[in-house]
């Protein structure tokens, strides 16, 4: 699809390009923000698999710029921000940006050195795996990466801290709010306005953090699999099965952002310019070193090699 089609099916991939964000994600984290209120107050924030940079450029813009261009701040009153993947991004002003694993403990206290010592108001994570189309595969290899980042979450976020992930909705959504109830007073499953109908994609909204009495994060995922089998036998799969009947677990669910505004499922004619055609934008900043780039090297060494 060239950049002039999509431009007219996809709106947010268009306004995206035209304000200035990284990928069209950043209005789905501005959209949670417009109904959740996620940045208020806070001072230090972690992005988890951060790469290409959207959502930071998003905490960037929402947070250190606007503290930085106050006349009477000082270098100690600036949020900090601190960007985890294991890909490398371009920088973005008021990011610290680690490279590492979001499952290592290590990657943990590092942040907290970058906190000297203080741990997080808010963790954001917009991560995914590769998908493969097979929505119940995709949907359980999503909630493994949400319980990875808890590994980071449990080490960083404070007391009455928050915490935004991505989700796959789907028959284990239910055991997923349970096994995040376990450390979050209020869940909520939510759906912004840039995020596709057609998509099984939402996000989670966890508020108000406090880890179970005597938690120990090296017992996290021992933790985790008793809610999946609530009678504590051990040679039972970890699965949302008992969740239902009697014990169904019912799910805020929300729709955020303008509800009047771009319908993202919905194709858009180009705006007029004066110059009569519309020029498609580059986009802002394409990766620096993505995953499949050794991928494509083969591939165009292989097609030289064939001619």
């Amino acid at each position: 699809m060239g950049r002039a089609s999509r431009d007219k099916r996809d709106i947010y991939y268009r306004k995206a390009k035209e304000e200035g964000w990284r990928a069209r994600s950043a209005f789905k984290l501005l959209q949670i923000d417009e109904e959740f209120n996620i940045f208020e107050g806070v001072k230090r924030v972690v992005d988890l698999c951060a790469a290409p940079g959207s959502w930071s450029q998003v905490l960037s813009r929402k947070l250190y710029l606007p503290a930085k261009s106050l006349p009477e701040r000082r270098e100690v009153d600036l949020p900090l921000i601190v960007a985890i993947d294991l890909q490398p991004m371009a920088p973005i002003e008021g990011v610290i940006q680690v490279q590492g694993d979001i499952t290592n403990a290590r990657t943990a206290e590092v942040v907290i050195k970058h906190f000297d010592g203080c741990k997080a108001d808010l963790v954001v994570c917009d991560g995914a795996p590769d998908v493969t189309g097979l929505h119940d595969m995709d949907e359980f290899v999503q909630s493994q990466l949400i319980l990875a980042g808890l590994t980071i979450v449990t080490h960083v976020l404070r007391e009455g801290g928050k915490f935004i992930a991505k989700i796959f909705r789907g028959k284990d959504t239910s055991l997923l709010y349970c096994q995040l109830k376990l450390f979050f007073s209020v869940v909520t499953f939510a759906k912004p306005k840039s995020s596709r109908n057609s998509s099984i994609e939402a996000f989670v909204v966890c508020e108000n953090y406090s880890s179970p009495e005597g938690f120990n994060p090296k017992d996290l995922h021992r933790l985790l699999e008793r809610v999946g089998t609530p009678t504590g036998e051990d040679d039972l799969d970890c699965s949302s099965g008992w969740l239902e009947g009697p014990n169904k677990v019912y799910i805020p669910f929300l729709a955020c952002g303008d509800l009047s505004g771009f319908d993202s499922d919905r194709s858009y004619p180009l705006p007029e310019v004066a110059e009569g055609t519309y020029q498609s934008l580059e986009p802002v900043q394409p990766p620096i070193a993505p995953p499949y780039k050794r991928a494509l090297e083969m591939k165009k060494a292989s097609s030289h090699g064939g001619s």
